[in-house]
């Protein structure tokens, strides 16, 4: 018994070596990930808004192999107001642009050459959704990664490289999904849709092929994927 007690002293007193450790370079690390968020908190509109690492140490009876610290994150996105959790204080469409500076930060510290945004615009419109679509834009080309984004914006599908349409229908009673790409002529016609709706107007038509001017891109020729 007393070997076992000495045991458990030992792994407990080498997890408390490991763990002050690990907590101290957590706090290290917050403060420059504050400034980096923030940085890009300013193109996605969101530059009045204030991001903290919240790192506390836990109870004993709440540590586990993560360590001894509870981390959360907290905003104010008005000036004056408290910080608070991002699940209470962010809306819909803040919650996604700090998702998306999140996810930029934190790919600079991996080996990740590919990211996935499932309607990170999602609750945006207009010159933000234009501003989120610029900086997905920004991020491939200044980093090389390649990003594949699911959205239903046209302003940021109009800054893609390439274009597939996604869509569903019953076929033999069964839901069957088509994925097409799209070239520069049926591009400009399913972004006219995306703003317009079912009827497309001729001020939709020639809305997206602003957004498409603007975005100086072309699919004419097939994209190439990487495999990773």
């Amino acid at each position: 018994l007393r070997t076992l007690r000495n045991n458990e002293d030992s792994a407990r007193q080498s997890f408390l070596k490991q763990s002050k450790t690990l907590s101290n370079k957590r706090m290290k690390v917050a403060t420059s990930l504050e400034k980096e968020i923030h940085q890009e908190l300013v193109p996605l509109k969101l530059d009045n808004t204030i991001f903290n690492s919240n790192i506390t140490v836990l109870n004993e009876s709440a540590w586990s192999e993560t360590g001894i610290n509870g981390v959360e994150f907290l905003i104010a996105t008005n000036p004056g107001s408290i910080p608070g959790t991002i699940g209470k204080i962010a809306s819909g469409g803040e919650l996604s642009r700090i998702l998306l500076a999140l996810k930029v930060v934190l790919t600079g510290t991996s080996n990740v050459t590919t990211l996935i945004f499932d309607e990170i615009d999602a609750g945006v419109g207009g010159a933000t959704a234009a501003a989120v679509g610029e900086r997905l834009s920004s991020l491939s080309n200044s980093n090389g990664l390649q990003i594949l984004v699911v959205t239903h914006s046209p302003q940021v599908a109009a800054v893609g490289q390439c274009h597939w349409r996604v869509s569903k229908e019953s076929v033999n009673n069964k839901a069957l999904t088509r994925v097409k790409l799209l070239n520069q002529k049926s591009r400009k016609e399913e972004i006219a849709r995306m703003l317009a709706g079912a009827e497309i107007t001729k001020e939709a038509r020639a809305a997206a092929e602003r957004l498409l001017s603007d975005s100086k891109k072309n699919i004419d020729s097939p994209p190439t994927l990487r495999d990773d």
